[in-house]
């Protein structure tokens, strides 16, 4: 781990000393809603070029099996709309870090159905939530996900697929809420493909600073040193209305929360983030909030090239 050149700074008339990416990839967390294509279509109308999506309902345990011509149909759009990577994200319920047996045991099934899917879609990545330790300590927790990771991928070719475990706020024992509990969770599992994926929203909550040029460089250093940069994969790049450290899930749009225009432009323009797609799970309660965080982010990026 280590080697990289964390320091990032704005010059005077808004460059950078270092060498900003060439493109950044920005999409949002598109509906399912009717067909599974749909989503891809909505992420090429919005000028999206990564999407992530649910396989399937979020806040249920069944899932219906894919049929052939669902997932031939999803191809050829996302073929068509030229979206890479895709990213898919786990139902809610899922808790394989729950201290219940047959809670894991339902989750390592719905985790295992999750995988299959993706699988079977081309998915690049599957977030999935670590879960909560309820009660118990957080070392328990860890060992209970890891076990359960693998228990659900036994068997499984994961040749293009990999798993990508969600940073949390903490609130309700949840799990990999610091990035020494997500070194840990991914400690022992180096022969499988798994990585991590960053929430901005939850990180914040959880108590580290992305509101400034030396918050977001002091972070990315201890990211470095904990896990390595190179096990980040996807950013979901969410403002947050929780104050500092309130370990609270609580998304917002883009610069109107507590993280800021000032954290997200250091963040979508760090060449250290430039290979991270970055994907938006803001607040959805009108039709325009999607196309204006997009907006907002691009402008970030446009501001200092």
């Amino acid at each position: 781990m280590g080697g990289f050149a964390l320091q990032f700074h704005f010059g005077e008339e808004g460059g950078s000393l270092y060498t900003v990416p060439a493109m950044i990839r920005l999409g949002v967390h598109a509906s399912i809603s009717g067909h599974l294509a749909n989503a891809i279509d909505e992420a090429a109308r919005l000028g999206c070029t990564t999407v992530q999506i649910f396989s399937g309902n979020p806040r249920g345990w069944a899932a219906d099996a894919l049929s052939k011509d669902e997932v031939r149909a999803f191809l050829v759009a996302r073929e068509r709309g030229g979206i890479t990577p895709l990213v898919i994200h786990c139902g809610y319920l899922i808790n394989l870090a729950s201290p219940n047996p047959l809670i894991r045991q339902r989750s390592v099934m719905a985790f295992r159905r999750e995988l299959e899917r993706a699988i079977e879609l081309r998915a690049d990545y599957l977030v999935v939530h670590p879960g909560s330790a309820k009660d118990q300590p957080a070392e328990r927790g860890i060992h209970h996900c890891r076990d359960a990771i693998r228990r659900a991928v036994r068997g499984l070719r994961l040749t293009r697929l990999t798993i990508l475990i969600e940073n949390t706020a903490g609130q309700g024992g949840q799990i990999g809420r610091t990035l020494e509990q997500l070194a840990d969770l991914l400690e022992g599992l180096d022969d499988l493909p798994v990585g991590l994926c960053l929430d901005t929203a939850h990180a914040y909550a959880a108590g580290y600073d992305l509101s400034t040029e030396a918050g977001v460089g002091e972070f990315l250093s201890r990211v470095d040193s904990a896990v390595g940069m190179d096990r980040i994969a996807v950013i979901h790049a969410n403002d947050t209305c929780i104050p500092l450290g309130g370990r609270r899930d609580r998304h917002w749009h883009i610069g109107q929360g507590q993280i800021g225009l000032t954290g997200f432009r250091v963040l979508v323009n760090h060449p250290i983030l430039g290979h991270c797609p970055f994907i938006l799970e803001t607040p959805k309660k009108t039709p325009d909030d999607d196309p204006a965080n997009l907006a907002q982010l691009k402008k970030l990026v446009a501001s200092i090239r």
